[in-house]
């Protein structure tokens, strides 16, 4: 292990991070937004558009990100549309991660016990009441382990960037080796640079899924 390596290429490594973790999280925001969109479409059985999302989601959840990267990035120009790389990058990963967190959110909401409903209802609540005061909080608690799981995936599938292109951590790691053979002092910097992007995000998971468990259910 040659420390000084690791020390000229830190530099390089905390561009590629930053990188990583712009895309990253931009991609992950337009998921949550596309994937509660998509929950409540399915979940209120929205004529038309029911269908239309459902096929969506079966499409994203059963491709590849890269083939979906490369459909935006290398398909779409052959059409006269041309997607910068970062945009592709954030396009393709809010599209997949849509898929994913549109399932979680409505199993959360599919979760919560008729007897809930039924309840609300009885004590006079209008259903806008029920909604929002008894059927979403407890859907947040129980679909919370899910967003997390799929954030820390979308997260890890930022990987798959380096096909097109982008610097992301990957990419540098790949270059590096490519350039100057210092495999294990690559490797080794790109191990520890995930783990700084994933490790916080899991244990801040781990503690909010357990403080909405117990705001809603006090266990």
């Amino acid at each position: 292990m040659n420390h000084t390596v690791i020390t000229e290429y830190l530099p390089l490594y905390k561009d590629a991070f930053l990188l990583t973790i712009r895309i990253g999280w931009m991609g992950i925001l337009l998921s949550v937004v596309i994937g509660m969109v998509g929950c409540f479409i399915t979940h209120f059985k929205i004529p038309v558009v029911n269908t239309l999302v459902k096929g969506y989601v079966e499409l994203f959840r059963n491709t590849p990100l890269l083939v979906q990267l490369f459909f935006i990035y290398f398909g779409l120009p052959k059409i006269g549309i041309n997607v910068p790389a970062e945009i592709c990058g954030i396009v393709g990963l809010g599209l997949l991660g849509g898929s994913y967190m549109a399932e979680g959110f409505r199993s959360g909401l599919e979760a919560v016990a008729k007897v809930q409903t039924e309840s609300a209802l009885a004590l006079g609540m209008t259903r806008l009441q029920l909604f929002t005061h008894v059927i979403l909080p407890q859907a947040f608690a129980m679909s919370m382990p899910a967003f997390v799981a799929n954030i820390i995936f979308l997260l890890k599938e930022t990987s798959v960037f380096s096909a097109i292109s982008l610097m992301d951590l990957m990419f540098t790691a790949k270059d590096l080796i490519g350039l100057y053979y210092n495999t294990t002092e690559c490797l080794v910097l790109l191990v520890v640079f995930y783990l700084v992007m994933l490790l916080p995000v899991s244990l801040l998971g781990s503690f909010l899924e357990k403080k909405a468990r117990l705001s809603v259910f006090g266990a």
